[in-house]
């Protein structure tokens, strides 16, 4: 399940801010891994972990699944680079997260769709909402879109530290719900996803969601 050389997302258990690391899986043992130093996702800085501080991992296998598992940091070590060791309950003891459990964040980001088979003309819009698992994209009813078919989207997704990511993703047109005379939301499910993209987008919805909480907007 969990290898050498994932991508582990941490967060305090309790904490008073809310906070999200960033790190690898270097080396793994007998309920305990090795971590690189992680990086705060909000300020892009170094985190430094105190002994005995508890936390949340969580991390995505190569076919999108979500696991997540409690941990405590055990201590600190020196090698090649500084590590740090922190308590993990084995495969066996993860929580499995179902998609539909993604964190979908209101948020209008920008997107070009295009068709694979020239079902429809191309267009540029922007999302309802977005999560790691899809997307609801506001479309004019002239958009001649059907269920199920297969579609491209470019999304643009800035982060608060200045970092702007482009993101070529394939999606499946799982519903379309009137908004008005004019508007229609297309939602969209995420097909053919790597890792690395799903943590990108539960990198991004974690970054709004604290963005909006900042500014006092509950979601």
């Amino acid at each position: 399940m969990l290898k050498i050389g994932d991508v582990l997302f941490l967060e305090p258990s309790y904490s008073n801010k809310i906070e999200k690391y960033k790190c690898k899986v270097v080396e793994m043992g007998n309920k305990y891994i090795y971590i690189d130093y992680p990086i705060n996702l909000n300020t892009d800085r170094t985190v430094f972990l105190i002994d005995g501080t508890l936390l949340k991992g969580t991390f995505v296998t190569g076919d999108g699944t979500v696991y997540l598992f409690e941990c405590e940091v055990l201590r600190k070590v020196k090698a090649n680079i500084p590590m740090i060791i922190i308590s993990y309950p084995g495969d066996e003891q993860l929580d499995k997260i179902q998609r539909r459990q993604f964190v979908r964040v209101e948020t209008a980001v920008d997107v070009a769709v295009r068709p694979i088979n020239g079902e429809f003309v191309p267009f540029v819009t922007v999302t309802d909402d977005i999560s790691a698992g899809g997307a609801a994209l506001i479309s004019d009813k002239s958009k001649r879109l059907a269920q199920n078919i297969i579609i491209h989207n470019w999304f643009v997704l800035p982060m608060q530290n200045g970092e702007t990511h482009y993101l070529k993703l394939k999606g499946k047109v799982v519903r379309i719900v009137e908004l008005n005379k004019t508007k229609s939301i297309i939602s969209i499910q995420f097909i053919d996803i790597t890792p690395l993209e799903r943590q990108l987008l539960l990198r991004f919805c974690f970054d709004r969601q604290l963005a909006y909480k900042k500014k006092g907007i509950e979601v």
